[in-house]
């Protein structure tokens, strides 16, 4: 009775009003409204493992919506690595060997939400320096002989009018071409005349026709993403080595993939660019563009992109006088190049202690490329043409490797033209000295740094300059 009587009392008082009301606390309602906090806490964090070529790897918490630019943004600065604008996140799907690079726009957690847990597949931070090549040089990318305009152009199309053409939204040049298909089901490759066009990739079903009867549904690629073969012929069994693929996103195994081969790396580039575009259309363009927001006199698709590092940092010099110069002769900057290289190597007897010898001199002069990032000891043609690949087919991507054919000599593997070439470097010795030479000895360098320093400045022999360099970075 007297708990009632109390309860009876609590009723009998008057209610006031609270005049902060979203203070109050209440089983159905938060403390604070969730539109008075700051959008930062309400994300939730990650862990994400990222490689490096060498196979290391870092661990980084992440926000759940971070794209694939603020992942290497981050990893650049956590690293000390120089930004120019090449840093790639790579998707590698180590159960099928496919690989892509993954856009910059691309949110990492809805891509590993895909992922089987038996998969075991890896994203790599690499550089690529063909993500955004075709908007600076297009007519690599689109043969004439592979792409064909709407009936209503009546003009010639120039390559950068093409890349227009792409990025619109109301008209769309035809890529053709031949392309071995994988049959569904089965082990075997069937070659066909495909087209791609806005609403998706067809093949023909009589010779090269292209009438709407004859044209069979192949894909769409909204719903799903597109892959490079990266162990060619093993996995596979296709006819080439320039496979790839379209793979449903929430696919469940290898019998999903959509794999197609072409017949050589131009035509692969094609078809893939082509897709790119297609699929991301003006988000491509303004990922590449977004280093250059800042910069002024920036038209679209008429920029003059930043030169890479290697390009601002190696200029010959002369120093000898009392004021520098720039040396535009090739040959005095040879000259110049073998005199410093002898001087540095006298400068570094003086510097040796009472234990150094000749040999050991000798054997530091024929290490010191050992050092430098562009080398890559003992690694085979195969490994060299990977690397130099996953970098980037542009022209000037090269590295040094040790020959496996010949055991004293070098090889200098370089990508022009969307292939890859390898010369090999001879050592020379003349009055008892040893130089390396690419050209039976027209040209000769006291050290292989010397040698990559010049052709970074002269293409010499070579098909082009010195660019890029392929190299293991460790994470």
């Amino acid at each position: 009775n007297r708990r009632k009587k109390k309860d009876d009392n609590t009723l009998e008082i008057p209610s006031i009003p609270n005049p902060f009301p979203e203070l109050c606390c209440s089983p159905f309602a938060s403390v604070l409204s969730a539109s008075l906090l700051p959008k930062a806490t309400s994300r939730k964090k990650q862990v994400i493992k990222v490689y490096s070529e060498d196979d290391t790897s870092r661990g980084l918490e992440v926000p759940s919506d971070i794209t694939a630019r603020d992942v290497c943004q981050l990893l650049i600065l956590k690293n000390h690595y120089i930004d120019d604008h090449s840093w790639t996140l790579f998707e590698q799907l180590t159960h099928t060997g496919l690989g892509r690079a993954i856009e910059d726009h691309e949110l990492v957690m809805e891509i590993q939400s895909n992922w089987l847990m038996e998969e075991e597949n890896k994203l790599y931070f690499r550089k690529n320096y063909a993500k955004y090549e075709f908007f600076k040089n297009p007519l690599s990318f689109f043969p004439d002989h592979m792409i064909s305009f709407p009936s209503e152009t009546n003009a010639a199309v120039n390559h950068s009018g093409i890349l227009q053409m792409f990025l619109s939204s109301s008209t769309y040049p035809e890529i053709h071409g031949y392309l071995h298909a994988k049959e569904q089901g089965k082990k075997s490759w069937k070659k066909l005349y495909f087209l791609l066009r806005r609403s998706g990739l067809y093949f023909s079903t009589k010779g090269t026709s292209k009438e709407p009867r004859h044209l069979q549904f192949f894909c769409e690629f909204s719903n799903s993403d597109m892959y490079m073969s990266l162990t060619g012929k093993k996995i596979s069994g296709a006819p080439t080595n320039y496979g790839f693929c379209f793979k449903p996103n929430k696919s469940g195994g290898t019998r999903d993939l959509k794999q197609l081969c072409a017949d050589d790396e131009q035509s692969r580039t094609c078809w893939m660019t082509a897709i790119r575009l297609l699929k991301y259309g003006m988000q491509l363009y303004q990922n590449y563009m977004q280093p250059y927001q800042g910069r002024s006199g920036c038209s679209p698709l008429n920029i003059t992109p930043m030169r890479s590092i290697s390009e601002n940092s190696l200029v010959a010099m002369d120093f000898s006088g009392h004021r520098s110069r720039i040396i535009e002769n090739p040959t005095e900057a040879l000259s110049v190049a073998v005199e410093e290289g002898l001087a540095w190597r006298r400068r570094g007897c003086l510097r040796l202690n009472s234990h150094g010898s000749p040999i050991a001199m000798s054997n530091m002069g024929m290490s010191i490329h050992r050092s430098q990032s562009w080398f890559h000891h003992k690694i085979s043609r195969e490994e060299a043409q990977r690397l130099i690949l996953q970098h980037g087919l542009v022209d000037g991507v090269f590295l040094v490797r040790d020959s496996q054919s010949n055991p004293k000599t070098f090889v200098l593997s370089l990508s022009h033209g969307l292939k890859i070439k390898h010369f090999q470097i001879v050592p020379l010795e003349d009055d008892g000295k040893l130089f390396y030479t690419l050209d039976d000895g027209h040209t000769r360098f006291t050290d292989l740094i010397q040698l990559v320093e010049f052709y970074q400045l002269n293409k010499g022999v070579l098909p082009c300059k010195l660019k890029h360099y392929c190299a293991r970075i460790a994470l």
